[in-house]
């Protein structure tokens, strides 16, 4: 009889993991609609990873939740109503923009648009999840946001993420998310679909 496939093993982030996570992230965001408009052209690759570093180590591993796969070649980040980032954000905010360049004005811009369309209420906050191109395919996706959303439902909390690719828009529907806002970044940025999961959906 054929070998039944184990899912993959999560687990949270630890220290060992960031070199890995890192990698993936700057790989997975490479070419990505959002990061496109609002991180300049010039040295694009290394401002990807800087940008992806610290919202990872400053942010997530700090104030929220990270799960990782398969070593860090598929990671999860989330923001929760726990602790408040906003220490970390106006720490960070200056190197931010430094990595957005050229493009600051339009990072600024982009999330004035969005924010209307975000929880007014607690919620856990799907910051950022990668799989290392050469990994996709085998549900690490699926696996390592499975924890967070498992743990928002369990303390009655939605959950909320933003996404400017729309072939994941059904990804994300099969988890139990929904779009709850499309909105057209201004001045020529892709199309942003937020997307909510309330804590009774079923996953």
């Amino acid at each position: 009889m054929p070998q039944r496939q184990s899912s993959p093993a999560v687990r949270p982030i630890a220290d060992a993991d960031v070199p890995v996570a890192v990698d993936t992230l700057a790989r997975a965001f490479t070419g990505d609609p959002y990061i496109r408009h609002v991180i300049a052209a010039d040295g694009h690759q290394e401002r990807i990873r800087r940008f992806q570093e610290l919202c990872l180590t400053r942010v997530g591993m700090v104030y929220g939740r990270v799960w990782v796969a398969d070593g860090g070649r598929a990671v999860a980040v989330w923001s929760t109503p726990d602790l408040d980032p906003s220490p970390a954000f106006a720490e960070i905010g200056p190197l931010l923009g430094d990595l957005a360049g050229d493009r600051a004005e339009a990072y600024e811009v982009a999330e004035r648009a969005v924010e209307p369309y975000r929880p007014q209420e607690p919620a856990w906050f799907l910051d950022t999840v990668a799989v290392d191109p050469e990994a996709q395919g085998r549900g690490l996706g699926r696996a390592v946001l499975a924890p967070g959303i498992e743990a928002a439902a369990l303390a009655g909390y939605p959950a909320f993420l933003e996404t400017s690719t729309e072939r994941n828009v059904a990804f994300y529907r099969r988890l139990g998310f929904e779009v709850t806002a499309e909105v057209p970044l201004p001045d020529g940025g892709p199309r942003t679909w937020c997307m909510r999961r309330d804590p009774r959906t079923g996953a």
